[in-house]
């Protein structure tokens, strides 16, 4: 089996089992990770963090991403552009959502476009050394190489519940490990600048 087979494998067997958590649970879970997250990634004022707004059976990070706002944090939502480009729309209280593409929701075409310093990423399945599997259109992987191509780091917090884990990611050249992980069971760290 090769890497993509592999990873095509995994990625359907781990969102299968997310599906399979039941909605109430996940907002238990989902308040979970704003409690362990809330305070705990460090950043000043006025960084920029993008979060998502939840589709399917993913966890809901509105409570986390009104937390960070509270701490001085601007917000932003990925935007699909078309079928190889994502951006970053400035989340502003109050602005009207649209549909983003892929089942997304966010702010509508005139919302500032921003390049995140935090990125809360999501994915399907994920490891202990912080390999990650997305869910295969490449989306966030190429932001992020783009996001470095200007000379930006940003740090990338994995969102996922904990039957999300794998034992083993089949890492590829290409692929961009995490700094983080966060699940309701908490934040485990693969970098040191969070704490």
């Amino acid at each position: 089996m090769t890497a993509k087979e592999l990873k095509a494998q995994l990625r359907n067997e781990r969102l299968s089992a997310r599906d399979a958590i039941a909605p109430e649970e996940r907002i238990s879970k989902s308040l979970a990770m704003a409690d362990h997250a809330g305070e705990a990634v460090a950043f000043e004022p006025g960084t920029i963090i993008s979060g998502f707004l939840p589709i399917r059976s993913e966890a809901d990070l509105r409570p986390l991403m009104a937390r960070f706002a509270a701490r001085g944090a601007r917000l932003c939502v990925p935007a699909i552009l078309d079928k190889q480009t994502i951006v970053f729309r400035e989340l502003a209280e109050d602005a009207p959502l649209i549909a983003t593409g892929f089942g997304t929701v966010g702010p509508a075409e005139h919302a500032v476009i921003l390049d995140p310093e935090i990125m809360l990423v999501p994915l399907s399945a994920f490891d202990v050394r912080g390999h990650r599997i997305g869910y295969g259109a490449g989306y966030y992987d190429r932001a992020i190489s783009r996001l470095r191509e200007k000379g930006l780091h940003p740090k990338l917090i994995g969102i996922a519940f904990d039957c999300q884990e794998v034992a083993h990611v089949p890492d590829e050249p290409h692929d961009i490990s995490l700094d983080a992980i966060l699940t309701e069971s908490g934040l485990r760290f693969f970098a040191s600048w969070i704490g």
